[in-house]
């Protein structure tokens, strides 16, 4: 994430539960022009996901603590 304006940069994020994910872009939903972004699992199946901007940047409470939904690991390397 790029804290200066809160937007969502492409890169390896990891998920409060502890998947880790890679985020590829930031969509408009085509109806009603909300920005999503896309993501795929690191693992598994690797299924391709789509989330509201917002929702992915939201802060989740976990053991009385709050913190962020998903968390910038690092950029995509050059062999990624």
């Amino acid at each position: 994430m790029n804290k200066t304006n809160n937007s969502v940069v492409p890169g390896v994020y990891r998920h409060f539960k502890g998947g880790t994910y890679c985020v590829f872009v930031s969509a408009s939903h085509t109806e009603i022009d909300q920005e999503l972004v896309v993501y795929a699992s690191m693992h598994g199946d690797r299924k391709l996901w789509a989330r509201p901007v917002k929702k992915f940047l939201q802060t989740v409470e976990v053991g009385g603590e709050m913190v962020p939904r998903f968390s910038f690991v690092r950029p995509f390397r050059d062999d990624e």
